[in-house]
């Protein structure tokens, strides 16, 4: 079908290996990777290990997008993104399974065409299993290379999750509400400002000038610095407009 979810399974069903490693087409892996995610599943007893999803790009614009998603004003605290300490965590990037339990839970959902490995790491949860999370485990990943391509990935990312969120109830947490409610909050005040008075500008004023701040903190040269602010607003923005427009039939109809 050229849908993601179907051709992991796809991939999963070829294989008779006890353990099932994904990688994707944007990212790269060392040579031991595999080795040392491989040990740290059985020292665990983990269901799915998984590292830093760490982005490196190639031009300028690629290596503010990067920048960005290893943030957490980029995107929030998720430790794929950003980095910390080994341990029991909601999601992560890619990752390396027992294959008993991804055939327990039937694998990837064909519904999900977007955050299908969020969605799968839930339902392995719930069954029972631990996923975790090593920062000594990378995955070079190449981001999007152009505004366009960057505002329809995060807009994916913002109508998926919150699909992901109406069919599992009770999994949406405050960071995936931050994009959405920053969103309708600057939307409201330009509104506001337009109509009654000029102090509404305050907020979206105040988002603008703690964007341009952290820029200059997390970017590492100019042309990084430069771009960084519009990067972050595509984001957050992106992401905010496909959670909030997310149809409820989209499961239905994928």
């Amino acid at each position: 079908s050229g849908r993601t979810p179907d051709g992991l399974n796809a991939a999963l069903a070829a294989t008779k290996n006890e353990i099932v490693v994904r990688i994707d087409g944007h990212s790269a892996i060392d040579s031991n990777y595999i080795r040392e995610a491989v040990k740290i599943l059985r020292e665990t007893g983990s269901v799915n290990v998984g590292g830093v999803m760490a982005a490196e790009g190639l031009t300028s614009f690629e290596r503010a997008v990067a920048r960005a998603m290893r943030s957490l004003i980029g995107v929030g605290g998720s430790r794929f993104h950003t980095g910390g300490s080994a341990g029991s965590v909601d999601t992560v990037y890619l990752g390396v399974f027992q294959r008993s339990a991804l055939t327990a839970v039937g694998g990837y959902d064909p519904r999900f065409t977007r955050a299908q490995d969020w969605e799968l790491n839930f339902r392995l949860r719930k069954a029972g299993g631990q996923v975790w999370f090593d920062p000594r485990l990378q995955v070079t990943y190449r981001p999007r290379s152009s505004i366009r391509a960057l505002a329809r990935q995060y807009f994916e990312y913002g109508r998926w999750r919150a699909a992901v969120s109406r069919y599992h109830k009770g999994t949406t947490n405050l960071r995936y509400l931050a994009a959405p409610l920053n969103l309708v909050l600057h939307s409201v005040c330009l509104l506001l400002a337009l109509a009654f008075s000029p102090w509404f500008f305050f907020p979206p004023i105040t988002y603008l000038i703690t964007l341009m701040i952290a820029s200059m903190l997390i970017g590492k040269n100019w042309a990084e610095r430069l771009r960084l602010p519009i990067v972050l607003i595509i984001m957050h923005f992106s992401w905010g407009i496909g959670f909030i427009t997310s149809p409820r039939g989209l499961i239905s109809n994928s």
